[in-house]
């Protein structure tokens, strides 16, 4: 799913003055995972699943 959000997101991340070359959407949806559940993807209980698929789905629809 965060390829997939990646992959949509792609080109849509507005300019930031520490990326100069463009920001890598995929580290963006990656990290915001992380800071969200204070875990690694692959460390969040299965039990947050839905919540983690909701949220990635908000970045989506939300790129900042």
């Amino acid at each position: 799913m965060i390829q997939e959000a990646g992959d949509y997101l792609q080109d849509q991340l507005p300019d930031h003055p520490n990326h100069p070359k463009g920001r890598n959407s995929y580290a963006h949806v990656a990290l915001c995972v992380k800071e969200k559940f204070g875990n690694s993807y692959k460390d969040i209980p299965d039990d947050k699943f839905q919540e983690v698929v909701d949220y990635i789905e908000h970045l989506k629809s939300n790129p900042s």
